[in-house]
């Protein structure tokens, strides 16, 4: 009788897995569970499997150019492992703010007193009404009473931060008299009026709303969430005038000429940062918010703040258009574009003959400026290849409609184009 063969090592198959360039705990435990389903020869795969879970770059061929699920504003930055001044004063040698350096470039950017970060927009929503509101009402436009992604509700964070929510007007339209009738309701002790950027959710029609201006006749503060973060309505880090999508999009500096006590907005979205939350406006009101126990759970970390800095900086130096990635994406013309897809489809014509040349429509993404595109210009292929080029070695994001694969260039690095022809020469064969 032939004894059964010995499973193999444990550890020697997890080495055997070393070029995966996984740590060497991970490939014991997948090394544990190919032997322990009798199918050794599985680890490989398994390792592979487990690596395609981690964060890894892909290729963003969506024409979503601030495409939430691959991180919003794609960012370049680096930074050496070295000591910073996060919170310390180098004027008087004793402990500073790590809201001082970054707080005052967005106040100058923004035309705001004073302003401070957070880790994203919905803490600096929250933190406002909180440091603001709490016990007391908050009146909203029952328009702007909304929920956007991830299940981030205006109301409940409203009433998470201690305040109530007052609702006015209706759905599709809220005038001024609406707020002043709510305000002067006597069941009522209105601490702020709370304007939301309303996101991915649009109202067409017979529809009104409450601009800033009107707001700032109010007797109370007004907080402008303009969510997408657009500094300057007038780009003036563009060449020529203001990109025609932009039109109707809230923008920091003009909230804040118009009226708003405090604005808040996204670090990661139109701003072309990393994730973050501003809060700008007057300086007695963002001190409150400074002061709230709820601001140091939310503050960000010197990566964050150092991120910022750069962007700031890169906008008070008007290199935006050149230097961030996605008005980079934005400023590129349509026969730059152009271009490039003919090259992409010359390269892949003999392995995709159905390969060409498409004017497509790309989008901003994240809930920034909703329901508008951008021309842009695509390389289509029949057939849904999606998972072909999600399984090349550098993943490429495409989208596929009715039997075809598309790939939108404007949202494609233009350094990535070899990559994506290699993962379609690759999805052909």
């Amino acid at each position: 009788m032939t004894a059964p063969s010995r499973p193999p090592s444990v550890d020697k198959l997890a080495r055997s897995l070393k070029a995966t360039g996984l740590p060497h705990p991970i490939l014991v435990d997948i090394a544990r569970a190919a032997i322990n389903a009798g199918d050794d020869e599985s680890a490989a795969v398994r390792a592979e499997q487990f690596r395609r879970t981690l964060v890894t770059p892909v290729v963003n061929a969506t024409g979503v150019l601030l495409h939430t699920n691959l991180g919003r504003a794609p960012l370049a930055h680096q930074q050496a492992a070295v000591a910073q001044t996060i919170e310390f004063d180098l004027s008087t040698g004793q402990r500073g703010s790590r809201q001082a350096a970054v707080g005052q470039l967005f106040a100058r950017l923004c035309g705001a007193e004073k302003a401070m970060v957070v880790n994203n927009n919905a803490a600096a929503v929250l933190l406002v009404v909180a440091a603001l509101a709490a016990g007391r009402d908050v009146p909203v436009s029952r328009g702007e009473s909304v929920e956007i992604g991830g299940s981030f509700r205006v109301p409940e964070v409203i009433e998470q931060s201690g305040a109530r929510l007052v609702d006015v007007g209706t759905t599709n339209r809220t005038r001024v008299a609406d707020y002043a009738k709510a305000i002067a309701r006597p069941d009522v002790d209105a601490a702020m009026v709370l304007k939301v950027h309303p996101s991915n959710f649009r109202v067409e029609g017979f529809v009104e709303e409450t601009s800033i201006a009107d707001l700032a006749t109010l007797d109370v503060p007004v907080v402008a969430d303009i969510g997408s973060g657009l500094v300057d309505a007038t780009c003036p880090w563009l060449p020529g005038a203001p990109p025609a999508w932009l039109a109707g999009e809230p923008a920091a500096v003009q909230a804040i000429a118009d009226g708003a006590d405090l604005i808040t907005f996204s670090g990661d979205k139109l701003l072309g940062g990393p994730q973050a939350g501003i809060i700008a406006g007057r300086a007695d009101l963002v001190d409150q918010c400074l002061r709230h126990p709820l601001a140091r759970a939310l503050r960000p970390g010197g990566l964050v703040l150092t991120a910022l800095q750069t962007t700031a900086l890169t906008y008070l130096d008007k290199r935006a258009a050149t230097d961030i990635a996605f008005w980079k994406m934005v400023a590129t013309p349509i026969v730059e574009l152009q271009a490039r897809a003919e090259a992409i489809v010359d390269a892949i014509r003999l392995t995709h003959p159905s390969a060409r040349v498409e004017s497509t429509e790309a989008l901003p993404g994240a809930g920034s400026a909703p329901g508008v595109t951008m021309p842009s210009v695509g390389v289509v292929i029949d057939g849904d290849l999606l998972e072909s080029l999600r399984q090349f070695a550098t993943p490429v994001i495409a989208r596929s409609r009715g039997d075809r694969t598309s790939l939108d260039l404007r949202s494609i690095d233009p350094a990535d184009d070899r990559i994506v022809i290699d993962a379609l020469l690759a999805a052909g064969g």
